[in-house]
This record gives structure tokens, C-alpha cells and sequence, in this order.
């Protein structure tokens, strides 16, 4: 008989939520370091996902939230202390990253903030980017990425699609005056 399926009326078995385990600090500490091993991460992120867990564990098997919150604490000034989360690490290999991509400044600053940089560490990390790879050259790469204005695969239609192209290019962050200067521009 098919296992997946209930004795009695042959529907169907729901199947069966996994119980989270009890939170303690060496189960949150596992967690921090397994969660660490895939991502890179700041310390909001990953104050994030342990407080998801310690709350989804207190649901399930009752406790005192402060007690929690405080082992969580205690967790990621111990990793930082170790290096193991570094926010100016985090935020300058994004920057760097994302600006390569030919994301604008603008959208950059709002990534890194999102995931729970300093203000003024994100200042930092995107003029950093911005000296390497300048507005004008970051707006190039995202044109030919998306294939807008001179990059379009036929050009006949560069002038039908010219409003469509310019509103991609803001929204993708960068100003009116640059886009406009990509798109009705050349290739090179």
C-alpha cells in the first residue's frame, strides 16, 4: 500500500511541518556558522535569520525572549569580533560588484541599506565604486545590458522604443540627463 496515504479513506496524508529544534546558544551559534558558510552577510542579516528562529523555537516550545535575544546579541559580537561578519567587507565587495553590473550610485546605496548597512559606511563604499567605474561608464554597461537605445539588436526600432528605454534607465537609478545622453548617443 502506498505509504504517502492514510489507512482509512485513502486520501491523501498532509504532510508533516518540521518541528524546529529547541534554541539554546550552541544551536544558534551552529546555525550562525552554517548560515555563514553560504551567505556573506552584515550583522543586521544575520540577526535577522537567528531571530526568526529563535521565535519560531518559542512558538513551538515556549521560553523567555530576552533570554534568547541576549544569547543572539552575545553570538554576533563574538563573530564580529572574529571576523567572521565584516559590514565595510560586506559593503565594499557589493558596491564593487553591483557597480561592475552598472547599477547606478543611487541604487546601490538603497541595496546596501536594505540590508542593514551604516549610512556612513554606505557613502563610503559607493564613492569607492563610483572613483573605479564612473556614472557615465556604470549607465553604458547597463544600457548594452538591457540592450537600450544604440544597443537595441535592430536599430530601426531605436526611435519607436526611445521613451521606453529612457524610463528603464530611470528606474534603474540614473538621472534624466545621463540617460538621455546613452540613449540618443552612439554604441562606442
Amino acid at each position: 500500500m502506498d505509504e504517502s496515504r492514510d489507512e482509512v479513506g485513502g486520501k491523501p496524508r498532509e504532510p508533516r511541518k518540521k518541528q524546529p529544534r529547541k534554541v539554546s546558544p550552541r544551536y544558534l551559534e551552529n546555525a550562525a556558522l552554517h548560515y555563514l558558510k553560504r551567505y556573506s552577510a552584515t550583522v543586521s542579516q544575520l540577526k535577522r535569520v537567528l531571530l526568526r528562529k529563535v521565535d519560531r523555537s518559542l512558538r513551538v516550545h515556549g521560553g523567555e525572549r530576552t533570554e534568547a535575544l541576549g544569547w543572539v546579541d552575545a553570538l554576533v559580537e563574538k563573530l564580529v569580533r572574529n571576523g567572521l561578519i565584516n559590514d565595510q567587507a560586506y559593503a565594499e565587495t557589493k558596491a564593487h560588484s553591483l557597480r561592475a553590473s552598472g547599477r547606478s550610485a543611487r541604487v546601490i546605496a538603497q541595496k546596501l541599506k536594505l540590508k542593514g548597512v551604516s549610512t556612513e559606511v554606505v557613502a563610503q563604499k559607493v564613492a569607492q565604486a563610483t572613483a573605479e567605474v564612473s556614472e557615465d561608464a556604470a549607465a553604458r554597461i547597463w544600457a548594452r545590458k538591457k540592450r537600450l537605445g544604440p544597443f537595441r539588436r535592430d536599430p530601426s526600432t531605436r526611435q519607436d522604443n526611445r521613451q521606453r528605454d529612457l524610463a528603464a534607465m530611470a528606474r534603474a537609478g540614473f538621472p534624466f540627463a545621463m540617460a538621455k545622453k546613452i540613449i540618443d548617443g552612439a554604441a562606442e
